[in-house]
Parts: C-alpha cells; sequence; structure tokens
C-alpha cells in the first residue's frame, strides 16, 4: 500500500495524475481512497519510478495503516516491529490536514516514544527515515519515499529561464499535462513557445517534439532546453494547423499544449475558435493515444473534439484571474 499527499489548489488535477501513472506502472494499481489530501493506492514499489514523475504531489510513500483513534493508533504501533521499516536515526513528522477530526498535539511525541522504547535513534533535524502521520477523517501512518522539493520547479518558471517569455504555465501543471497524456516515450507540443512543457517532459527522460509557428521562439525554445540539460529534442517551425505536414511520417504517442489565448497577432491573424478547431483537428492526424490540452472555458471544447473523432476522458477546471477561466482536458484517439 502506498500514500500520495497532493496539492491542493488543483486538487482534482492532481488525483487524476496520480491514477495516469499508477496505470502507467501496471493496470491494477488503482486509487482506492481519499482522505481530503491524502490518497491511499493498492501500488507497491514498482510505481516508484513512476510517481517520481509527480508534479501535482507534495510527496509519496509506504502507508502501514490506519486508525479511526488516537487509542487504536498507539496500540497498533506497539505492535510493529519498528526495526524491519525504520532506518536509523527516524523523526516523526505529523500533518494535520483541514478535515481532521483528532486532537494531535501530541502525537508526534507519543509515536515517536513508542519507535524510540524499541531501541532505535531519533534525529529530528536529518532524519534518514520520516514516519508521516496524516490527521484527516482518519488517522494514517507512513513512512515517507519521496519528498517533491517546491524550490526545483520554482527555479524552472518563466523568468528564470534564459530565453524568457511571461506566459508560461507553471512547471507542476506542465509536468501534470505530459503525466495525463500517458507518455511512455514521447511528447509532442504544437504550440511549444518558450518550450516549459517539453522543458518537464524532457526531464523526465522523454524525447520532446515542439513546433511553433515563429522562428524566434523555436531557436528560444532550444535555448531552454540545452539550460536545462534536456538534449534529445526535435523542434521545428511549422503549423499546428498542418503537423502532417511538418511531420509527414511520423505518428505520436502523446501530444500535450497550452494553445494561445491572446491578440490577433499572437494567433498569427486567426481567430481563436478557429485556430483551436483546425489545431485539434491536426493533432487528430497524427496523435495515436493521449492529448492533455487547455482551452478557455469560453471554447466549446468537447462538443468540437467528440464530432472530430476524440474521447474526451476528463476537464478540470482553472480559474487563472478575473479574465481567464480555463478547462484542462484529457482526450484520446
Amino acid at each position: 500500500m502506498l500514500y500520495v499527499e497532493i496539492l491542493g489548489n488543483l486538487p482534482s488535477l492532481a488525483e487524476s495524475e496520480v491514477k495516469a501513472l499508477l496505470e502507467l506502472a501496471d493496470n491494477n494499481f488503482k486509487v482506492l481512497g481519499r482522505d481530503y489530501l491524502l490518497l491511499t493506492s493498492n501500488a507497491d514499489e514498482r510505481a516508484y519510478s513512476f510517481l517520481n514523475r509527480l508534479g501535482m504531489a507534495h510527496e509519496y510513500g509506504v502507508l502501514l495503516f490506519e486508525a479511526k483513534s488516537l487509542e487504536e493508533l498507539y496500540e497498533t504501533a506497539k505492535d510493529i516491529e519498528w526495526r524491519n521499516l525504520v532506518k536509523e536515526p527516524f523523526a516523526v513528522d505529523n500533518e494535520t490536514m483541514l478535515n481532521c477530526k483528532y486532537e494531535v498535539r501530541e502525537i508526534e511525541r507519543e509515536l515517536g516514544a513508542i519507535i524510540y522504547h524499541q531501541g532505535l535513534k531519533v534525529n529530528l533535524k536529518t532524519p534518514k527515515t520520516v514516519v508521516r502521520v496524516y490527521c484527516g477523517n482518519k488517522l494514517w501512518v507512513g513512512i515517507r519515499k519521496h519528498r517533491f522539493s517546491p524550490k526545483e520547479f520554482e527555479k524552472r518558471k518563466a523568468h528564470h529561464r534564459p530565453f524568457f517569455k511571461p506566459i508560461s504555465l507553471h512547471p507542476r501543471i506542465s509536468r501534470a499535462l505530459v503525466n495525463l497524456a500517458r507518455a511512455k516515450n514521447e511528447v509532442l507540443d504544437p504550440f511549444m513557445g518558450s518550450g516549459g512543457i517539453l522543458i518537464e517532459a524532457g526531464l523526465m527522460g522523454l524525447k520532446v517534439y515542439g513546433v511553433d509557428i515563429r522562428r524566434d521562439m523555436v531557436e528560444g525554445a532550444k535555448i531552454n532546453l540545452e539550460h536545462y540539460g534536456v538534449k534529445d529534442y526535435d523542434l521545428r517551425v511549422g503549423d499546428a494547423t498542418k503537423l502532417k505536414e511538418v511531420f509527414p511520417d511520423k505518428t505520436f504517442e502523446a501530444v500535450v499544449t497550452d494553445p494561445p489565448y491572446g491578440t490577433s497577432a499572437t494567433l498569427a491573424g486567426r481567430r481563436k475558435d478557429e485556430l483551436y478547431i483546425k489545431a485539434l483537428e491536426s493533432i487528430y492526424e497524427v496523435l495515436d493515444g493521449y492529448l492533455s490540452i487547455a482551452f478557455p472555458k469560453s471554447f466549446d471544447a468537447e462538443k468540437i473534439a467528440e464530432r472530430i473523432g476524440f474521447k474526451v476522458l476528463e476537464k478540470h477546471y482553472q480559474r487563472v484571474h478575473g479574465s481567464l477561466e480555463r478547462y484542462f482536458y484529457v482526450m484520446k484517439t
């Protein structure tokens, strides 16, 4: 059993990302339940390499047990051979979620004492093992396997890239969209801009393909990819509405993209809806797999995509600011 603690800003998107990666690891791996931002799963260590790709998560780990009272938690903990699970020194860390039903002010000290009395050393500053307790509708106890550093994502935000364009998805969201597209080997972004989505995909070890109608953006995206150590790329000047011409002999297992929402200049003189429709038709021609894509709320993407031939699997709402509301869609050919 595993647990994943997801981010709270787009929880439906975050939960779907976890489900997609578990599916990639093994079709039998599922999310079994959710207690506020804590997901539980029947997955095992075979999922680790996939969960390491997560964008919209704080951490994941091994789930040891659940309890419906503090007394049950402490009694269960006393029966566990912690020496078989914990590398010394250890620390206990509690996460009190917004729906916490229990009085847990002393839980770190009490659980830590139980483990300590089995002869294990404590180090609160630099532990080798962190025993995690989550308080929600139930009490959950696990051992952290991986924590995702917010600083790693922050340093890849648009204003930190050598080729800087302010309009770009947050790296966490870009990474989640790649994962929602179930990309195993490669990904195409037909509106790549400065390459934010491709940076995240490349750092996951995927070969990245990118298209932009502006040559300066293609050159800038190359600079950004190289800056972050992404070497396996194929970037081309081209039209996202004519992908079959850009890649005449190629189909893709995953397409991930964030089309422009802006002025007629950034849309190469086309109306937005016209551009989106033609882009969806073009993507459908070169895709044999999943598409993750963002559209403004005003665009009726579901109806149009299904008419083209896509099966719309998911959509996730985000209010960016007063003048922009959008959906992130997951579709399949």
